[in-house]
């Protein structure tokens, strides 16, 4: 069994610091504590001299002046120990009621230092746009920023299981594809192909392709069509013409394709076409919106497509983890290009400062209520699991020298008010009792 850790220590200081603090309490506390003896002296001296009414008044301010100084001492040690050893109630408050003043403590923090006002003020005076569009301007700043965001994305793509990433995208792929703004990508993507030129660079792949097939399928092919005019024309017809017939068929299909090679051709013109009208249909027909809007979902959710986008996830996060693991790697390029743009914008656009700010401050607000909770559990917890005569001690060191003035005070006040009361009493009413 492991020994449990020990308890924080509160209120850190310094050992030299903390040993000039215990000089200054201590010397302050035998000041005290002299006045109080040098009052009781007085007093005891009071009764030696002749009586008359000089005596009578150094005796009740003397009196006094004792008992304020007895009184003030007890307070101010009760606040950190018994006096003198007894259990008296109400005493050595700060060790018994340590966890009630960690929880009064918590909730004095947490609501009348964090409110809402405080908060607004404090953001307000450091306009948060400007600190992080400074920050991000700087190149010095934003490339370790964005290397060590880099190094955090394989940590984050871990903490995503893969099962679940893959469930997660054959749920949601197949519901934005089919959703009735699919309609309308798919419009702007074909309209972007066809402006940039690269639909022709389709057909190309197509015409290719299909050329390819036609050669590397050329013997089954024949072998296909003549057993077709076989079965059509009867034996003798397939075995005299059969062959030739294939052959022509073939011949006439690359010529074909040759004849559409070029990018004049009708073919082409016929292509890009179609493509518009079916951008047109996308736009402006909701039923032909919805039919591409179920075609897509039903191909994204069938399991050959899943597995598929499964392994796009893979390959994905796979080329991520090896480029955030290179300091020159295009995502650390690219975070340090976005970071950087980030402070151009911020420092050169006062709007976007202004939203940043306020929205940084409705989001803090938003929070405030459940982080002042936190907040008040926290330094009640803090507190709680403090040692009891350590932390007693240290806010003794830090407080005890003024609350020394306090004894000193008392001592001096109980004297005067004592003087003044005996000669108010006896000015009204003649002689006062000792």
């Amino acid at each position: 069994m492991q020994d449990s850790p020990p308890p924080p220590s509160p209120l850190p200081l310094t050992a030299d610091a903390e040993d000039q603090l215990r000089r200054d309490l201590t010397r302050h506390r035998r000041a005290a504590t002299g006045l109080l003896a040098g009052m009781g002296g007085l007093l005891v001296g009071s009764y030696a001299l002749p009586p008359g009414y000089a005596t009578d008044l150094l005796q009740a301010a003397a009196k006094a002046g004792v008992v304020g100084g007895i009184a003030d001492w007890f307070a101010v040690t009760a606040l950190f120990r018994h006096p003198l050893g007894l259990p008296i109630p109400h005493t050595a408050i700060i060790p018994m009621q340590k966890e009630r003043l960690g929880a009064g403590l918590g909730r004095f923090v947490a609501n009348h230092v964090f409110t809402e006002a405080e908060v607004a003020r404090v953001l307000s005076k450091l306009d948060l746009a400007r600190v992080l569009g400074d920050f991000f301007s700087d190149p010095a700043a934003v490339q370790p920023a964005a290397g060590a965001l880099a190094k955090g994305l394989p940590r984050i793509l871990a903490s995503l299981e893969d099962g679940r990433a893959r469930r997660l995208m054959g749920r949601l792929l197949p519901r934005i594809a089919g959703g009735p703004a699919a309609a309308r990508v798919l419009a702007r993507a074909l309209t972007a192909l066809i402006e940039g030129g690269r639909h022709q660079e389709v057909f190309d792949l197509a015409i290719g392709q299909l050329k390819a097939v036609l050669v590397a399928k050329e013997d089954q092919l024949q072998a296909a069509i003549a057993a077709r005019v076989r079965a059509e024309g009867g034996a003798l017809v397939g075995w005299i013409a059969g062959a030739g017939i294939a052959r022509r068929v073939l011949s006439a299909l690359n010529a074909e394709l040759d004849r559409v090679q070029p990018g004049d051709s009708d073919l082409r013109a016929a292509f890009e076409a179609w493509i518009r009208a079916e951008i047109t249909r996308l736009e402006t027909d909701p039923d032909r919106a919805a039919a591409v809007g179920r075609a897509l979902r039903e191909a994204l959710a069938h399991p050959a497509v899943a597995a598929w986008l499964g392994d796009i996830w893979g390959r994905l996060r796979a080329a991520l983890e090896a480029d955030a693991a290179n300091p020159n790697g295009r995502t650390v390029q690219a975070l340090q290009a976005a970071l950087g743009n980030l402070g151009t914008m911020l420092a050169e656009d006062p709007a976007a400062r202004e939203r940043l700010n306020k929205g940084a401050e409705r989001a803090l607000i938003a929070l405030l209520p459940r982080a002042r909770t936190k907040l008040s559990d926290f330094i009640a917890g803090v507190v709680r699991n403090w040692d009891t005569a350590t932390v007693t001690e240290k806010i003794e060191l830090r407080v005890g020298r003024d609350l020394q003035y306090v004894r000193m005070n008392g001592t001096l006040v109980g004297f005067l008010v004592g003087g003044v009361l005996f000669a108010v009493l006896t000015a009204i009413f003649g002689r006062v009792a000792g």
